[in-house]
């Protein structure tokens, strides 16, 4: 069993500022450590290990609270990517079965291909008495979310400067953009700790803020208000979750009692027409995770 953490920052109460030079220079050097390129769990089949913690704290360095269900991961720092990684999804199979887990938290020590998972989420996949176990993990893009997309501005936000929490958008987000009432687009930067700030004046709001996800999905949440520590909960989604299955009709069976001479010939062919029109939904939302950009070291 692990306990850790990143130092998370400690927004400044007075002024409305935050110790940005010091918290983003310690977030550049821990995301570009090590000599693997840094980038999420792609939804390729993956090989590794396991491990648990108790989490130190309230959350996560993601900064989001724990999910209902407790099933959540901590990544290393080549697969937590700098806090790109936060709020998607792996499927994760061990040696007792599988779970779904929410990428929450960064494990410092942890190499690529070893996750550490929640308590709750080990013991599905494995006893808690084992402690490592062998794992195959893949991401899961466009999973089902517990709601709409939702924004929260952190402490200390001020129309001078902002930093927003972004939760409930399955997919990494690659980008974020936010304008007020006759403004211009103004770009989000995406700080280790998962927040997006805006250092320059932004005005009062309300704000349009647009995201896009890794696969290019686009989202735009209206009228959030400049309210610190508040959630909103928006109306918009990337995804309604994953593809529903696509359901085949039985082949008819008319024809086949009328004439029992050709029912050998013809089912045989349609057969296989009908199991290759049930599966691109499915292999169409894995290519797309698939040859998702790669973000560049």
């Amino acid at each position: 069993m692990t306990v850790h953490r990143l130092l998370r920052p400690r927004w400044l109460a007075t002024g409305g500022a935050v110790l940005l030079a010091g918290v983003l220079g310690v977030a550049l050097l821990l995301q570009n450590g090590g000599g693997a390129c840094a980038a999420p769990p792609s939804a390729a089949k993956h090989k590794g290990k396991a491990t648990f913690y108790d989490l130190a704290g309230t959350v996560g360095n993601c900064n989001f609270t724990p999910p209902a269900d407790d099933l959540y991961v901590a990544l290393g720092r080549t697969e937590y990517s700098g806090a790109l990684a936060c709020g998607s999804y792996l499927d994760v199979t061990g040696p007792k079965g599988k779970v779904r887990v929410k990428v929450f938290d960064s494990c410092p020590e942890c190499t690529p291909g070893w996750l550490d998972l929640s308590r709750t989420a080990f013991k599905r996949i494995a006893n808690e008495s084992q402690g490592v176990v062998p794992i195959t993990y893949r991401a899961v893009p466009n999973a089902a979310t517990p709601g709409p997309l939702s924004i929260t501005f952190a402490e200390g936000s001020s129309q001078y400067w902002w930093a927003v929490l972004i939760d409930n958008h399955a997919n990494p987000i690659k980008s974020v953009k936010a304008k007020g009432p006759g403004g211009d687009w103004m770009t989000a930067t995406h700080a280790d700790y998962n927040f997006w700030i805006i250092d320059r004046r932004t005005g009062s709001g309300p704000f349009q803020i647009r995201m896009t996800d890794l696969y290019g999905n686009t989202a735009t949440a209206k009228n959030i208000k400049l309210r610190p520590e508040k959630k909103q909960t928006t109306s918009v989604r990337f995804t309604a979750g994953p593809p529903a299955p696509v359901k085949t009709k039985p082949a008819p069976t008319k024809k086949a009692q009328e004439k029992p001479a050709k029912v050998a010939k013809k089912p045989a062919k349609a057969a296989p027409e009908q199991a290759v029109a049930a599966e691109p939904a499915v292999e169409s939302t894995l290519a797309l995770a698939a040859g998702a950009p790669t973000p560049s070291c």
